[in-house]
């Protein structure tokens, strides 16, 4: 009876920002059972931002000069903003291909047939995710501490800065969701997620001074909405170099709002596609 009960009140109109709260936290808590019981989805997604701190650390840090200092350890902090802020980008690949397979299991069409909110699955998908970026740049903060990064200001910067992290992956996700509803296979869909991401980490500042390119990459990396993440967490965490020059463009002389902004702007765009694409896909 109260099973009944429960699906009556759900079902019934009245509050549909309270139905939608509840339908996308109940399809969140379905996502993250999941990745609770393959472990292996977050133990990957960790191996390849390690292999990146490990390798630009102690391979490249030495060769890479930022600011007026050319030591390993000025360029070790200068690098952790971009590993972080690459990381929760990267997590978009693993979005898009979960939404594809469950849209190829049919499982899409199950959640249809049950009174629950449109966007809710959408929502429910991307708060989990939101949950997994959480965790793994819990861990590489620590593994960042292990070889020798450091944070230079109070703590509420520094949490703010991982707030910015973690809107700028939730801003992404979407992107993953709309990817994922457009293709038809997971594969095609981690394919998709990953080729336009490399362009928009490499042409930035997550691992070199902006100022040392071209002048035309110079101008996209400036004004790519990654690079303001990138830059907003430099500061908060304190980690620009003795003499880094910060570029005149805009977003880069105010990157906590031009970071904010940005990730505003992606997720209120690309939710509403994804969600039009949902509705579309699954009539």
């Amino acid at each position: 009876m109260s099973a009944v009960t429960d699906t009556a009140r759900i079902a019934a109109p009245g509050n549909p920002l309270g139905q939608s709260v509840r339908d996308s936290l109940v399809v969140a808590r379905r996502n993250l059972i999941r990745m609770r019981r393959i472990p292996e989805m977050l133990i990957f997604g960790l191996i390849q931002p390690i292999m990146f701190v490990v390798l630009f650390t102690y391979v490249f840090g030495g060769s890479i000069q930022v600011g007026s200092s050319s030591s390993t350890q000025a360029y070790r902090e200068f690098l952790m903003a971009g590993i972080f802020a690459q990381t929760v980008t990267f997590a978009t690949a693993g979005a898009g291909a979960g939404i594809a397979d469950d849209m190829h299991k049919g499982l899409i069409d199950r959640f249809r047939s049950l009174p629950m909110a449109r966007g809710a699955v959408l929502t429910g998908r991307t708060l989990a995710d939101l949950v997994q970026t959480a965790l793994t740049l819990l861990v590489l903060a620590v593994v960042a501490v292990l070889v020798g990064w450091r944070t230079h200001e109070n703590f509420g910067k520094v949490l703010a800065g991982f707030g910015l992290l973690l809107l700028l992956g939730y801003a992404f996700s979407w992107i993953g969701a709309l990817i994922g509803l457009s293709v038809r296979t997971p594969e095609a869909a981690t394919s998709g997620g990953l080729i336009w991401l490399f362009p928009l980490t490499f042409i930035s500042n997550a691992f070199v001074d902006a100022n040392q390119m071209p002048t035309f990459l110079r101008h996209i990396a400036e004004w790519n909405p990654f690079s303001a993440t990138v830059q907003a967490c430099r500061e908060l965490f304190g980690n620009l170099p003795p003499g880094f020059k910060t570029p005149d463009a805009w977003p880069m002389q105010h990157p906590v709002w031009a970071s904010l902004i940005w990730s505003v702007l992606i997720v209120l765009l690309f939710r509403t596609l994804a969600v039009r694409k949902y509705r579309s896909a699954t009539a």
